[in-house]
């Protein structure tokens, strides 16, 4: 092959690359991150009353008195879970004559006893031959796993209870294609 047809070999394999993030590119900018859910959380919730915060999202898990009258809340929420199902791979190559087989024959007779009956019969036998061993069988790559969803927040307010700042501090990825549960429980787009 010459230097030219892998030069253009290669370029139709760029454009391929191109095309392939052209597609996801739409799903991929959908996709919010823990900073864009901390800077939407921020601009909703700075200067309200922390009541609202916690009238909408539930209460918090524990609070810390500070120094100047203020407190700092932190707050879990949108727990869920989600179980990822094992991987498997296919070992052996099916085209490997020494790969196992597998013969299945059905047998099916009819008889007629007398006139007024007739009897049919049939028969399913299996065998499976494997020499060593081998042949294609799954294997477990990973086995399943529960993965827990959750978003954490420190919320700080003044002695008035006015939140001062408000940023999540422990966020798993979402339940779909997000990469911040925060994201998905403050409805963050």
């Amino acid at each position: 092959m010459s230097l030219g047809n892998k030069a253009s070999r290669f370029r139709g394999g760029a454009r391929g690359v191109g095309l392939v993030l052209a597609l996801l590119a739409p799903a991929l900018a959908a996709c919010t991150t823990t900073e864009e859910a901390n800077k939407a959380i921020k601009s909703r919730f700075i200067g309200q009353p922390s009541d609202v915060f916690f009238s909408s999202y539930g209460a918090p898990i524990s609070e810390f008195d500070l120094n100047n009258g203020g407190k700092v809340y932190r707050w879990r929420g949108g727990e869920t879970s989600r179980t990822i199902p094992a991987e498997y791979m296919t070992v052996g190559n099916p085209s490997d004559p020494m790969a196992g087989r597998t013969n299945t024959k059905t047998t099916t007779t009819v008889s007629q006893p007398n006139s007024s009956t007739t009897v049919t019969e049939s028969r399913t036998t299996s065998s499976s031959v494997s020499f060593g061993g081998f042949g294609p069988r799954q294997v477990m790559v990973k086995p399943a796993r529960v993965e827990h969803l959750f978003c954490e927040a420190q919320i700080t307010v003044d002695a008035s209870g006015t939140i001062t700042n408000v940023e999540a501090t422990r966020d798993t990825d979402g339940q779909g294609l997000s990469l911040s549960r925060c994201a998905e429980v403050f409805g963050v787009k």
